[in-house]
Formats: structure tokens, sequence, C-alpha cells
């Protein structure tokens, strides 16, 4: 139900921002501001984003948790989508969304009222997950094409005859 009024509510929150600028402002200037929102939306949504992207790369290289960087990453994400919603309302929200401080906050209210159990690395998990009844240990050496081969060759016991 909550979702339902939100799709209905925002839409009517942002006519009546676009009727109560553009009469201020007029059609093109309040036009103007919507492509130019859009446009720097993109540029900062595009720079916080690789800054994102680098930062859950390297909680995964040195095995640290990367929940923060990933849920910032995805409010990011979130951010631009709205910045390039036409709106005044949603561009509000979006610019809110690239401030650090207010990520983290949305992130600690989400991360208080759930409980994570565990969390494993993949890397941690590699040795047990490929061992298994049907693996052969042994070694092998290199055999150099110039060097002439034996003449005789005791049998392996691998294959019989």
């Amino acid at each position: 139900m909550w979702l339902f009024l939100l799709f209905v509510t925002i839409p009517i929150v942002e006519i009546a921002l676009f009727i109560q600028i553009g009469g201020w402002l007029g059609l093109w200037p309040t036009l103007g501001i919507v492509v130019l929102t859009a446009i720097l939306g993109t540029f900062l949504v595009r720079a916080q984003g690789l800054l994102a992207l680098s930062q859950i790369q390297s909680n995964l290289q040195n095995l640290r948790d990367p929940t923060e960087s990933i849920a910032h990453g995805a409010m990011i994400l979130a951010s631009g989508l709205l910045l390039l919603t036409p709106g005044f309302f949603t561009d509000a929200i979006g610019f809110s969304l690239l401030i650090p401080q207010v990520r983290l906050a949305i992130f600690s209210y989400i991360r208080s009222r759930i409980k994570v159990q565990s969390f494993v690395h993949p890397a941690n998990t590699r040795t047990e997950t490929f061992r298994d009844d049907n693996t052969i240990d042994g070694d092998f050496s290199e055999i150099d094409p110039e060097t002439p081969k034996p003449t005789h060759q005791p049998p392996s016991g691998w294959r019989q005859h």
C-alpha cells in the first residue's frame, strides 16, 4: 500500500513544483534547470560510482566485509536514476544521496534494522570447495623434446598391455 502511495504522491509533488517554479521563473529557465541538473548529476554520479566501485574491489581484495561499499554503490545508482528523472523533488533526493554523510546515515539506519548472521568470503572456501575423493595428487617434470628417448621404458603400471 505504501508503494502505491509513493507512486501517486511523487508525481503530484513534481507537477506542483513544476507549476510553482515554472510560474515564478518561466518555461525556458525551468526546463534549463531540469536539463542542467541531469547533466551535473550524471558527472557526479559517475565520479562517485567509480570511487564506490574501487572501494568494493579493495574490500574484496583485502578480505574485508564489502557490505557498506556495496550499499553506497546502490545508493549512488539510485541517485543517478533520480537525477535523470525530470523533476525538482527527485533531483533534491538524488543530490542528497550524493552526500556521503547522508548515505552513511541511511546505511546505519538500515544496518540497525537488519541482523547479519555471518559473512564468508569466497576466497576462504576455495581449498575446501575443490577437494574431493576423485582428486589425484601427482608431480610432473618437463621433457625436453630435443633429448633422445630411452630405448627401453619399464611399464608404468598405469595401463595394461
